[in-house]
Formats: structure tokens, C-alpha cells, sequence
């Protein structure tokens, strides 16, 4: 349980005689007597997508890369997880982010699902879409809910280690917003009294989220719970800071802008036009309109006051008056208790359906309090992409980070929204990550180091096997286990499956069946997590030149988590298969998508009966019309938002020069798991 002690010994070396240190002490936190610091290990990134960087832009990258010189700034849309993106961030971005703004997981209860949506059939508008909610993944349940797997104190040592990364991210003049419940508050504030020091405290900022809450019935004995908490903390005393102002409300002005100009219909107030301290501050002191005193100007200024209809006296012998207008006030500085900004409504045009979703406005409201154009801005918990779309749309630098796949792809789509939206790139750690996962996870003691290596890849082979629920097997080259009959192969950590791949795995599996080696047919799963373009189509072609049954299988993200067991079955999911129909007039290419056939497993059984058409399975498609082997770059795309569910189904682009051409089409479907396709074009 965690608990505050107090604590001297172990602090005796930094504090006088008679002092104490009050400590947040919970298990884990040291072991053996000693503190224990987040995981540093730095990995680095792949960028697997660019988005809306132009032609002429790409080139110029690429010529700065194979030159070795410092390539433009991209903003970064970030998929992994935080304890292995934080640390591979400090190399480059230690103690030079502007701004931070997290919102992570603060309620045990808390549902992290999504609603994902089967968007009305092309040929069926007066349908209505279908909604049905996507549980997370056992990875999101792990990183997410099961932050609380020993209560308390797994959470507190799960927020300490992000804390504390992200306390090295933040520049020497940045903020850093930490957005929590009222449950976990109390215990939250401790933790970032101990990374950033209690003297870096500035605001407990209280912002009232409903209007009324539901759990308050009949028998309840606890009033509505309506506020989030967000903590402000800032790195050094010199912080960026730009005071924000409220409007004013209908009894201020009634009250204090009681005067209204006849001629214009302008509130005005009198203010004293004498100046305060006399002679003391070098104020002048003459006689203006009868009346001798110090005044706050000059006589050249109040006269010129006086000339505009700013300089008032009510009648003769009264002390004249400054004219203030309430149309030219900043409004009422911010305070901490923010209750004009109100929650997302069901009907509200941003809202895209998560739950935890955070609106514009208050985003809008901590970066400009904090930040100003080109500051660099992070969140590590992006969901719904909030920060990312307001840090967009204000001109800052941001940094998206989100364990979740469809956080993502929903992030992507928003920032896509938006007009002249910057060139951004979609980061992972990709076979980085695995191979730290894979060292950590399976690590044979007192070997050498290439049995070492051998046996680890065994352990990892018999991991996947184990979750695939399929059975070792021996004396194979490629083969690796046997499930229902069906051969299995289980890819490596750190690179795609390939065509030679599969055309081995063939091989070996018509050879083993032929033997009566195990498999009791010719077929074989291919568990991959990576593949090669086209990989699936190319199943079909070995598949009747082998007389071998090949299907794909991708090994799920959530695997890297190795208690996922733990948490239920881990789902392997068949490669999705795209069909796409080319036309070429001259130089204009045109393509057609014709076909797409993905699994449904996770489309709950109503709302497949709402699936009519291959393309409601579509949320999102892009082309990248000249890929270089480098990224796959979005320079068409389409896709479907709430308030527009129609898909386009065709895409035109014309080539400037003739020349061949490799044309990549990438698909995300309604659960946000991609596929691709490629094309070879010859432009004449």
C-alpha cells in the first residue's frame, strides 16, 4: 500500500541538522534500498508514413539525407508504447520541449474502447451508419487499465517513471499540464512535488467537465462528482507564461460599466485620472480644468485625452475622470477555476467518438497560456489527437504519442482535416522495439554468445506458438509448430516475411506432408509481423504452383506485453486483400478500388449484418503515385469522418514526365489496421 513516512537517513547527506524530508513511498519504488529509474533504453525511429509533404519537398529531404545534412522539421505522430518512445526521445529532445499537456489513465474503472463505426452502403443512403463499441487490445488493457494490476502502487510507479522522463523532455522555460481525476489527484500532486520540487508548483487547476452527473440516484450517498483536475508545473522559475483573460459576466458590467455613450451605445467607467503617490513618484503636478493635483500624464497627454472624449468632468469643480471603455478591456485575468468551458456534447461537430475525448478550447487555452508559434509541444497520451489538432491549427511543433492503433489513425484523419495542414510523419519503434522485447523477455543465463542467441529465438518461437495455441515441432528448417493439422511458421522479431520465406516454407511443408511428418495437409500459417508488399497475392500464385495451402497471419503488437496470456486469447489476424483496377489515358493514371476482403472477427455479430458492401469496411485510403523505396508518402487520400460517411472509390493523378513509376496503395479499415498494394506503372 502506498503510504507517506518520514524519512531522514538515506536523505541526511542533503539536509541540515533538524530537517526532515515527507516522502510518497509504495512498493517497487526501491528494492534493496535503492531508487529504482525508469527503463532508458533509446530506440530508434521508423517513419513509416510522410503525409502531405509535396513532391518537390520529398526531393529535397532526400537530397538533405544523402548529404548527411539536417533535414526540415516534421511533426511527429508517434505508435508505441511510452515506456520505450520517452527514453528513444531524450537523445534528441532532452530539456527542448516547450510544452508538455498529458491526459493519462486515472480511473480504475475507466473504459477505454472506442466506437467504431460501419458507415452506410454507397448504395443505400437512407440507411443509417451502424455503431458498435471496439474493445481495446490486450496491449491497451495491459499499458492502460491493468496500470492498476496491484492497485495503487503499480499506478504510482507507472507514473513516476513517465513523470520523470518527461520532467528531462521539458526545456528550462517550459510547463508541463498534468490532467487527472480527483481519485488519484492527492497522490499525483506528491509524485510531481518529488520530480519537479514543490517550489515548481504553480496551479491546482479545477475544470468542471459536466454539467451534472448520472450516478447521483436514488440511494446515493456522495455528491456529483463534475471536475478533472489539471496540475501546472513548470521546469525552472522562468517560464514562458502569457496571461489569458475571461469575458466578463452581465453583473460586472452592470455594476462597473454602468455609463453608455447616447452616440455610439458604448459601456464606459469613470477611473481616477489622479496619480497615486503624489510627488513621490515624480508625478506631475499642475492645474487642469479648475482643479490642481498630481495627475497620472503629462499636460500635453491629458490634453490630448481630454480633445478625444477620454477626459471626463461630470460638472464644473469636480475632479475630471479617465473614460474607459468595456469593449477595450483584456477581460478578467485567468483563475483556476475554469467553468466556461464545457464538455463535448453528443452533437458537438468535433466529437469522434472516444469518451475521454477532450475539447478544443481547453487545449487552445493551456498552449496559449504556456506556449507561442514554433514551441514544441507533447503528449504522450494523444487519444483522441486534441493537443495534436490544436498545437496544428496554433502553429506550433508538436510530438503525438499513443499506444493505440486507432488513436493513431483517428489522429491522422483530424490533423488531415485541417486546411493547409504542416507535412507530418507516423513514427513506430517498429523491430527495434521487438528486439528490446525480445533481449529483455527471453534471456538464457551463463551461454555464449551465439548459443545465447539461439536459444533466445527458441523461447520466442515457442511464445508465439503458445499464444497461436499451436504445438512445437522439431527436426524443421522453417517450420516451427503444427496447429490443427496446419503447419506453422513463426517470422522473426526483426525483419518482414519475404517471398523467399513463403516459397521455403512451401517447400518444406509439402515435403513434411508428403512424409507424413506431422502435417496432415498441405498447408501452412505464416505468422509474420511484418510483410512484404503484395505478400498475400503472391500466397495465391505459390499456392497453386505448390499445391500449398498459405495463409498470413500477423503477430498482434500486443504480444510485446508477454503476461497478455493472462488477460485472454491474443487474436491473429489474416492479412487483409485489396483489388485494384489501373486505367491509364496518356499520362493521367486512374485508380479504382474493386475489392476488399478483411476479417471480422471483432465486428460483434449485429452490426455485421449492417456490412452490405465491401467498401463499408473502409474508413481511409491513401496513394502514394511515385513510392522511392523510402516512406510511403500520402499524397491522395480519402477518407470518412462523422459528419461525411461516403468514401470516394477512385483517384486521378497525372505524372509530369513519362518514366516507370511504383504506385502504393494503403487501406485502413473501420478497426484501423492497415494493407497495402502495389502497382508498376509505365508512363509514356
Amino acid at each position: 500500500m502506498a503510504r507517506a513516512v518520514r524519512w531522514t537517513g538515506d536523505y541526511s547527506h542533503i539536509l541540515a541538522v533538524g530537517q526532515a524530508m515527507t516522502e510518497l513511498i509504495w512498493d517497487g519504488k526501491y528494492v534493496d534500498g535503492k531508487r529504482q529509474s525508469p527503463v532508458r533504453v533509446a530506440l530508434p525511429f521508423q517513419t513509416i508514413e510522410t503525409v502531405n509533404e509535396s513532391a518537390a519537398d520529398r526531393l529535397r529531404t532526400l537530397d538533405l539525407f544523402a548529404a548527411g545534412r539536417q533535414t526540415e522539421w516534421r511533426n511527429r505522430l508517434i505508435w508505441g508504447d511510452k515506456k520505450y518512445v520517452l527514453p528513444s526521445l531524450l537523445p534528441e529532445f532532452a530539456g527542448k520541449v516547450n510544452l508538455i499537456y498529458i491526459d493519462p489513465p486515472f480511473d480504475t474503472g475507466a473504459d477505454f474502447s472506442y466506437t467504431a463505426t460501419i458507415p452506410r452502403a454507397n448504395s443505400a443512403e437512407e440507411e443509417e451508419p451502424v455503431m458498435f463499441s471496439k474493445e481495446p487490445s490486450i496491449l491497451e488493457h495491459k499499458a492502460y487499465r491493468d496500470t492498476w494490476g496491484q492497485g495503487l502502487n503499480s499506478y504510482l510507479h507507472w507514473f513516476y517513471e513517465a513523470a520523470s522522463l518527461l520532467h528531462e523532455l521539458l526545456a528550462d522555460d517550459g510547463t508541463m499540464y498534468v490532467h487527472i481525476g480527483s481519485n488519484v489527484s492527492h497522490y499525483v500532486k506528491a509524485v510531481l512535488d518529488e520530480v519537479f520540487g514543490a517550489d515548481r508548483y504553480v496551479n491546482e487547476i479545477i475544470w468542471k467537465r459536466q454539467t451534472a452527473h448520472s450516478d447521483i440516484g436514488q440511494g446515493s450517498k456522495h455528491m456529483g462528482r463534475l471536475h478533472d483536475t489539471i496540475f501546472l508545473y513548470t521546469k525552472s522559475e522562468n517560464f514562458r507564461w502569457q496571461m489569458q483573460y475571461t469575458p466578463y459576466s452581465d453583473e460586472y458590467f452592470q455594476a462597473f460599466y454602468k455609463y453608455v455613450e447616447p452616440e455610439t451605445g458604448r459601456r464606459y467607467r469613470l477611473s481616477d485620472a489622479t496619480a497615486p503617490g503624489k510627488s513621490l513618484k515624480g508625478n506631475p503636478y499642475y492645474e487642469f480644468l479648475g482643479v490642481t493635483r498630481y495627475w497620472r500624464f503629462s499636460k500635453e497627454r491629458i490634453a490630448e485625452l481630454y480633445k478625444q472624449g477620454r477626459i471626463v468632468q461630470t460638472k464644473p469643480g469636480t475632479v475630471p475622470a479617465q473614460k474607459r471603455y468595456a469593449d477595450e478591456m483584456p477581460g478578467v485575468p485567468l483563475q483556476d477555476l475554469w467553468l466556461d468551458i464545457k464538455p463535448i456534447q453528443s452533437q458537438a461537430l468535433e466529437r469522434i467518438g472516444y469518451d475521454t475525448q477532450k475539447p478544443e478550447t481547453l487545449l487552445e487555452r493551456v498552449l496559449n497560456l504556456s506556449s507561442i508559434p514554433e514551441d514544441i509541444v507533447l503528449d504522450c497520451f494523444i487519444g483522441s489527437g486534441t493537443t495534436a489538432v490544436v498545437a496544428e491549427k496554433l502553429g506550433r511543433r508538436w510530438i503525438a504519442c499513443d499506444l493505440g492503433r486507432f488513436a493513431i489513425h483517428t489522429t491522422r484523419k483530424r490533423l488531415l482535416s485541417i486546411p493547409n495542414v504542416k507535412p507530418f510523419v507516423v513514427q513506430n519503434l517498429g523491430k527495434y522495439e521487438r528486439q528490446a522485447w525480445q533481449i529483455a523477455e527471453f534471456r538464457p543465463e551463463g551461454t555464449a554468445a551465439l548459443e545465447e542467441q539461439r536459444l533466445r529465438e527458441a523461447a520466442y518461437r515457442k511464445f508465439i506458438l503458445d499464444l497461436y495455441h499451436a504445438t512445437p515441432l522439431s527436426g524443421q528448417t522453417w517450420l516451427h509448430g503444427l496447429k490443427a493439422g496446419r503447419a506453422v511458421h513463426v517470422g522473426a522479431v526483426d525483419a518482414p516475411v519475404t517471398l523467399a520465406d513463403v516459397k521455403a516454407v512451401a517447400r518444406e511443408t509439402w515435403k513434411m506432408a508428403g512424409s507424413g511428418g506431422g502435417a496432415s495437409k498441405a498447408a501452412a500459417d505464416i505468422l509474420g509481423w511484418e510483410f512484404a508488399f503484395e505478400l498475400n497475392e503472391i500466397a495465391r500464385q505459390v499456392a497453386a504452383e505448390s499445391r500449398v495451402d498459405v495463409a498470413f497471419k500477423k503477430i498482434p503488437h500486443e504480444v510485446l506485453e508477454k503476461k497478455a496470456v493472462e488477460q485472454g486469447d491474443v487474436k491473429f489476424f489474416e492479412l487483409g486483400a485489396l483489388s485494384v483496377e489501373p486505367k491509364q489515358k496518356g499520362r493521367e493514371l486512374t485508380l479504382k478500388l474493386t475489392d476488399f476482403l478483411v476479417p471480422i472477427d471483432d465486428v460483434p455479430e449485429e452490426a455485421r449484418k449492417a456490412i452490405k458492401h465491401w467498401s463499408q469496411m473502409i474508413d481511409y485510403w491513401a496513394v502514394d503515385w511515385d513510392f522511392k523505396e523510402d516512406t510511403f508518402h500520402n499524397q491522395w487520400q480519402s477518407y470518412r469522418t462523422r459528419q461525411d460517411t461516403d468514401l470516394e472509390l477512385s483517384a486521378k493523378y497525372e505524372y509530369p514526365q513519362p518514366g516507370s513509376y511504383r504506385v502504393v496503395v494503403k487501406v485502413i479499415d473501420i478497426l484501423g489496421n492497415d494493407t497495402t498494394k502495389t502497382l508498376e506503372v509505365k508512363v509514356r
